[in-house]
């Protein structure tokens, strides 16, 4: 291979200094030190000029390119795509992308890291300390989840929009079991995300999240929370009998937050690049595309191969994850619940229902449904509108109850 600019301007300065004191105008100890060698160096490398003249003098360690680097080519083509498609995606972002969409990559890393660097497109980062983890992931599947909304610019092609990302992570694989953006991080989103993860994998053990207003009521900031009144999350938890955690500080919630930290800096360069716009199309991609690849990439094996997930069975996820409230029928038997006003029609064998405390539910499609007791009163669009009069089944007895 050939010797780089730097090695033969050394091999030159080295061929100076042994003819000095060949020649007898310095000592050979002065020669050494000029050349910040050992006397023994320097008699090894005079012995190599003696024989191979220039040559001999040549650091065969410092070459232009090792017999087993990267093609100039590969190198180019990393570049182009990254300038031309990538720009702004973190190192190992791009590197996953080079992998899954451009024919793969048979180089590492850092090899790669390093060719942006020397380009100029990468800044050099100072290493950071050690991350040393407290505590240890839980051993099982499903035995805690990981839930905290997280407000961003999500759609980059449309900079004046807010939107909230629910994401869902479990805590034994890192696996993000759901992730869709919702408009603000509402207990409805919350429900939402819960459901659609318990439908697909079952009931958790523990919930872990902040103390956002969703999931507890606290009298001050700062101050513990209130255990005796339950958010609409809250009883709904309660009633699958999930523990609910909640943290105290941004620290405590580590590996939800560098989960919203890694989405933030994938999903929006991804939505970007596909030219998506929409909170729909977002969603789409999120759930098609983004959540297979970041769990290809991120996921790991739990250490013990038995699930934490309890088995969901004939639970009616529809009336535990709603609104829910208890109140009384006015004199013109009807019901109001935040200005939605429901007319509750005669019912066999009573007079009129004033005064009796019916069960509200308002589901997370915005229908309403009424009980008394075991019995179905009616159920109700989301103006208050009567949607159907044929007999339901109630889910705790199982059997058709008379419906308004």
């Amino acid at each position: 291979m050939p010797a780089t600019a730097a090695a033969q301007e050394r091999a030159m300065r080295f061929q100076e200094v042994i003819l000095k004191a060949t020649s007898g105008k310095m000592s050979w100890i002065q020669a050494a030190d000029v050349l910040g060698l050992s006397p023994r160096t320097l008699r090894r490398w005079r012995i190599g000029y003696e024989r191979y003249g220039l040559k001999g003098l040549q650091d065969r360690r410092r070459v232009d390119r090792a017999h087993n680097g990267v093609p100039e080519s590969e190198i180019k083509r990393w570049l182009q795509l990254y300038e031309r498609r990538y720009r702004g995606y973190n190192v190992r972002h791009f590197y996953s992308k080079l992998k899954r969409e451009h024919g793969g990559c048979r180089w590492s890393y850092t090899v790669v890291r390093r060719a942006l660097q020397f380009a100029g497109l990468v800044k050099k980062q100072r290493p950071r300390g050690r991350h040393f983890i407290r505590r240890e992931p839980r051993p099982c599947f499903g035995e805690m989840l990981h839930i905290d909304g997280s407000r961003h610019h999500w759609l980059a092609l449309e900079p004046d929009q807010w939107f909230t990302l629910v994401p869902v992570v479990d805590d034994a694989t890192k696996r993000l079991l759901y992730a869709q953006l919702f408009e603000s991080e509402t207990s409805e989103a919350i429900m939402t995300a819960l459901a659609a993860v318990i439908r697909c994998h079952g009931i958790p053990q523990s919930l872990y999240s902040d103390r956002a207003g969703w999931a507890t009521y606290t009298v001050k900031a700062g101050q513990p929370i209130d255990r005796t009144r339950l958010t609409q999350v809250g009883r709904a938890l309660h009633q699958l009998g999930v523990e609910h955690i909640m943290a105290y500080s941004p620290q405590a919630r580590g590996r939800s937050e560098r989960a919203n930290r890694t989405l933030q800096d994938r999903l929006v360069k991804e939505l970007e690049s596909h030219g998506i716009r929409t909170l729909a199309r977002a969603n789409r991609y999120l759930e098609e595309v983004f959540l297979p690849a970041f769990n290809d990439e991120f996921a790991r094996r739990p250490a013990e191969s038995e699930s934490g997930f309890a088995p969901l069975g004939s639970t009616d996820l529809d009336r535990i994850f709603c609104h829910f409230e208890t109140r009384q029928v006015q004199r013109d038997n009807t019901i109001t619940l935040d200005g939605v006003r429901m007319q509750i029609p005669r019912q066999v064998g009573r007079r009129t229902c004033a005064g009796l405390a019916v069960d509200i539910h308002r589901h997370l499609d915005g229908t309403h449904t009424l009980y008394w007791g075991a019995k179905l009163l009616g159920r109700y669009g989301p103006q208050g509108r009567a949607l159907s009069k044929e007999p339901l089944v109630h889910p705790a007895i199982g059997q058709p109850v008379a419906a308004a």
